[in-house]
């Protein structure tokens, strides 16, 4: 699914936030990226999602060679890739309802499919009572599963998440976690950057520990690709 070959990535007039990385993310498979603030994980997931380009290197996706992608392709890739932020920049200017349907419509999606879709993903998430809810009046954990469910609406191949939460209290944060854990059962591949040790025991999933820019630890079984 996901292949890091010796890939660096350094900002302008910054130190490289990546530095010969090394992984394999098994398709289907659910893993954790752990690292102190700063060690590079938001800096990975934008690489996996084509928000920023490595500096060295080459990064896979299904086999596909993400270097290769043009600008103007870089949508077609995104259909099969699902990101959840810390922060859900949501648009509180349209009902939850919109807000997940996004994708769908950005997409070219039909009315009818459209409502299909958004009321199977807010009922996935168990707001499918808040769709018509601004998303304003919703607490921080209903925000969240509402960022969740734009994410999976589209039915993805691959979900990200950056630290999805770090703003919830420890019964969310557990109950968002358990939200991964059933899309991962139906065949997601799930890749989630936390700073949360404890749940991530919890969760007895494999790990990606990164320090400095590097991987200092790697939990994922050993994957020779076919």
């Amino acid at each position: 699914m996901i292949h890091f070959d010796n890939v660096s990535k350094r900002y302008a007039g910054s130190h490289d936030a990546l530095k010969r990385i090394n992984l394999r993310l098994p398709k289907g498979q659910m893993a954790f990226l752990t690292g102190h603030s700063g060690a590079g994980k938001s800096t990975l997931l934008k690489l996996i999602a084509i928000i920023e380009r490595p500096t060295r290197g080459r990064i896979y996706l299904d086999g596909v060679n993400l270097n290769n992608i043009r600008n103007r392709h870089i949508p077609y890739i995104r259909r099969n890739i699902g990101i959840i932020f810390q922060n859900h920049h949501l648009l509180y200017d349209r009902p939850v309802f919109d807000n997940v349907a996004m994708p769908l419509v950005i997409q070219g999606y039909r009315h009818k499919e459209i409502q299909k879709r958004v009321r199977a993903a807010l009922n996935q998430v168990g707001l499918l009572h808040k769709e018509k809810a601004a998303p304003i009046t919703l607490s921080g954990g209903e925000q969240q599963r509402v960022g969740i469910a734009r994410a999976i609406v589209h039915k993805p191949a691959l979900l990200l998440a950056d630290e999805p939460t770090g703003n919830l209290d420890p019964d969310l944060s557990r109950d968002v976690m358990q939200l991964f854990a059933r899309f991962n059962q139906v065949g997601t591949s799930v890749l989630i950057a936390s700073h949360n040790l404890d749940l991530i025991r919890a969760m007895g999933t494999p790990v990606i520990s990164l320090q400095d820019g590097k991987v200092s630890n790697n939990t994922l079984p050993y994957y020779h690709p076919a």
